[in-house]
């Protein structure tokens, strides 16, 4: 079963959100690709739309939208995802993961294009319970 650490940036705020989904949750993503949208609902946030824009697996290779499959790659490549060259005309070959979402991959990054009713931190937040601290507080103030 598939355990992914999702990265949700909002670029209306300029905050990222990071959320662990799992089991169920973690199936929607499989098979996708960067570049497709996803509803909200499977990270939590109902009436939102989303976008991947990258990822990772599980040994840090990054994602390349332009690799097909989902398999590991060696490239050689020159300024580039993960590699910018210290001067003009400097090549390296590099290891990169393909477009498409496996049970491999560890992270995903995904992007808001269609906002839901609540804030996302609405809907990530869950409710804090008040301590003992907070109710003395309360009632020295009353």
């Amino acid at each position: 079963m598939a355990d992914f650490r999702v990265v949700i940036s909002d670029p209306s705020t300029g905050k990222s959100y990071q959320v662990e989904v799992s089991g169920n949750q973690a199936n929607k993503f499989i098979g996708h690709r960067i570049g497709d949208m996803i509803e909200g609902d499977a990270v939590g946030l109902g009436g939102y739309t989303l976008k991947i824009t990258g990822g990772s697996d599980r040994d840090g290779f990054s994602m390349r939208p332009d690799l097909p499959g989902s398999a590991r790659r060696k490239l050689l490549v020159s300024k580039s995802i993960g590699f910018k060259p210290k001067r003009a005309g400097l090549r390296r070959r590099k290891t990169y993961r393909g477009r498409e979402i496996s049970s491999e991959t560890g992270q995903i990054n995904l992007v808001v294009v269609e906002r839901g009713r609540k804030t996302i931190e609405e809907m990530l937040t869950p409710p804090q319970e008040e301590t003992e601290a907070d109710t003395e507080e309360k009632r020295d103030s009353d």
